[in-house]
């Protein structure tokens, strides 16, 4: 998949490059941290991809996100990415997905929350 990036605005240059798939929470039944790049301008940031089906039957609503951070957050949140033997497996006991799977205790995900945004951007797929 290929995003427009919010920096040079080139269409298609905005790539997933890391993501994982994180337990559902009590809002959404897919939750996806995703690290993403440009091919262009080489802007990196963080996604967040959460979808739901509840509600009406055959409906659901999807939230795809970005957010501009800090590099080290980044760098960070990489090596978390990287550490886990299995990225795609949201039912993973390892510490990188407890870290950013944790929730608060009305069940909503938290695991950005240590996390400082600068600012968001869509993520306009291409």
């Amino acid at each position: 998949m290929a995003f427009v990036c919010p920096e040079c605005r080139t269409r298609g240059s905005l790539k997933i490059t890391h993501s994982m798939e994180l337990p559902s929470d009590s809002r959404s039944d897919e939750i996806t941290v995703q690290i993403v790049r440009c091919s262009q301008c080489k802007f990196r940031g963080v996604a967040v991809y959460e979808e739901s089906r509840r509600g009406a039957l055959d409906s659901e609503s999807v939230d795809h996100r970005g957010y501009k951070v800090k590099a080290a957050d980044l760098e960070s949140l990489i090596r978390k990415i990287k550490a886990c033997p299995d990225p795609k497996n949201a039912r993973c006991k390892c510490r990188s997905h407890r870290s950013l799977g944790k929730k608060n205790s009305w069940g909503r995900w938290q695991g950005l929350a240590d996390i400082e945004f600068q600012d968001t951007f869509p993520m306009d797929l291409v």
